[in-house]
């Protein structure tokens, strides 16, 4: 299917307009919005989740409490975004069990600001490192910096899924690297994660079967200098103990 062509400036990206026979162009508002998708195509946002806002979030139906909650991480988002970029922290750490709806409201807060024009990047934690790994030459000790570098220098940065992967002295000198930069930097970073932390009210797990979101806090996963470093620059929202965020969404 053809793209249609803006009717006000038909495709030049410019409105001509004539004031007492003198002609004169401006940028046509379209402009702004081919940028918006241009940075929306390019933000690595998974499909599943290219659609995700604030407004089609949905909240707990019959949990009354559950929904009382969730409502208020939903408000401090949108407190978040409507500051943006004034800021005393610019960041967002989403701290929570699998399937409270962090993913989603992540992505949102990140769609609404590229939206706006800013530029924004998704990264799987884990992916982030492999690709980083990858280019990693233990010979020479040196990385292949374009991942690297994209982490340290994208305008807003979605980090999903933080600490899902087992802590080594690589792992933590490099995702303190990061972490440590953007926040000397005031670069935003939006991270999600299923880890525990005191902050946020969580106490330790017990138990052979326990899973990894009560087995493990963040900072034993990414280090203590990262985890204060994200404390510093972060808002912290807390996601309550509600139903899969999966399911509720099919319901």
């Amino acid at each position: 299917m053809a793209e249609a062509v803006c009717a006000h400036c038909h495709g030049t990206g410019w409105k001509i307009s004539v004031s007492e026979g003198v002609s004169s162009a401006e940028p046509c508002e379209c402009r702004g919005e081919a940028r918006s998708k241009a940075l929306l195509a390019n933000a690595g946002i998974p499909v599943n989740y290219t659609a995700a806002s604030i407004d089609n979030f949905v909240l707990p139906r019959d949990n009354p409490a559950g929904r009382a909650a969730m409502a208020d991480v939903v408000l401090t988002v949108r407190t978040y975004l409507r500051e943006y970029p004034v800021l005393d922290r610019p960041g967002l750490l989403f701290i929570g069990s699998p399937g409270t709806g962090k993913t989603h409201l992540a992505v949102a807060a990140l769609r609404h600001l590229i939206q706006r024009g800013f530029e924004g990047l998704f990264f799987d934690y884990q992916n982030l490192l492999d690709q980083i790994r990858s280019g990693y030459d233990k010979g020479s000790g040196i990385i292949d910096r374009e991942a690297y570098r994209t982490a340290l220098d994208a305008e807003i940065l979605l980090l999903d899924d933080l600490g899902a992967h087992r802590v080594t002295d690589w792992v933590e000198d490099t995702v303190t690297s990061i972490i440590t930069y953007r926040c000397n930097h005031r670069k935003p970073l939006i991270a999600t994660t299923n880890l525990r932390d005191p902050e946020a009210g969580d106490r330790r797990g017990s138990g052979l079967d326990a899973d990894i979101h009560s087995k493990f806090f963040l900072e034993e996963r990414i280090g203590m200098r990262a985890r204060s470093r994200l404390f510093e620059m972060c808002r912290i929202v807390r996601m309550p103990q509600v139903e899969d965020y999966r399911i509720r969404r099919r319901q």
